[in-house]
């Protein structure tokens, strides 16, 4: 190869990978500028999610986002599940009065060996809402309706 070609080569590739660069170098500002908006974007969300749930909580409604089916997936415990009835001072057979389920039910429960369907779930759930005052009149109630 003459050197008149070589050197021809030499400056196409230098111009070349100088424009490259600077395509690149802009590309870089543009894309470091758009992670900037992101990080922002997430911030401003995050606070206005945060002040939603204020809000909702404020006015008690539960605020949720909604999942499959329009319900809140709810978690049960087998411990949690006892922690609650002994915090709120009951025994099982009233807490099954309370749920509207039989005995065996809460102890099977309690002892993990089954798990409550989504309609009790959906009353152990109200049942964590309510405190232990009114849980004891509810049980009053009961009584007094037998």
């Amino acid at each position: 190869m003459s050197a008149l070609a070589k050197q021809l080569k030499d400056e196409i590739s230098r111009s070349a990978n100088r424009h490259v660069r600077q395509s690149l170098t802009a590309m870089k500002k543009s894309l470091a500028q758009q992670r900037k908006e992101n990080a922002t974007l997430k911030r401003r969300l995050s606070a206005m999610e945060r002040a939603l749930m204020q809000l909702a909580k404020g006015a008690g409604v539960e605020a949720s986002a909604p999942s499959k089916g329009g319900r809140k997936k709810v978690r049960f415990s087998a411990s949690g599940f006892a922690s609650l009835r002994k915090k709120l001072g009951i025994n099982a057979a009233q807490t099954a009065a309370l749920l509207g389920v039989s005995d065996q039910s809460v102890y099977k429960w309690e002892q993990g060996k089954v798990r409550p369907r989504a309609a009790q779930l959906e009353a152990i759930v109200a049942l964590r809402k309510t405190g232990k005052r009114a849980v004891h009149k509810r049980l009053a109630e009961l009584a007094q309706a037998q």
